[in-house]
């Protein structure tokens, strides 16, 4: 479920807003970002990409491919 934010319930506020400064509103718009780019925003660790990860699985969607 998500909030108002457009991203998922309980992702704390330090990585809503490194998603906000890098231009990211939406589960939809992290289809052009690889996890291992998203890992590397301050206020992004392992809890937050676990509920992001959950969030675009039950939507069918997924992070861009690592290259």
């Amino acid at each position: 479920m998500e909030n108002k934010t457009g991203f998922p319930k309980g992702l704390a506020n330090p990585a809503l807003r490194a998603l906000e400064a890098e231009g990211l509103r939406s589960l939809e718009d992290l289809r052009g970002i690889s996890e291992k780019e998203l890992l590397k925003l301050h206020g992004i660790g392992k809890k937050a990409m676990e509920t992001l990860k959950a969030a675009l699985e039950e939507k069918g969607l997924s992070f861009k491919a690592d290259s």
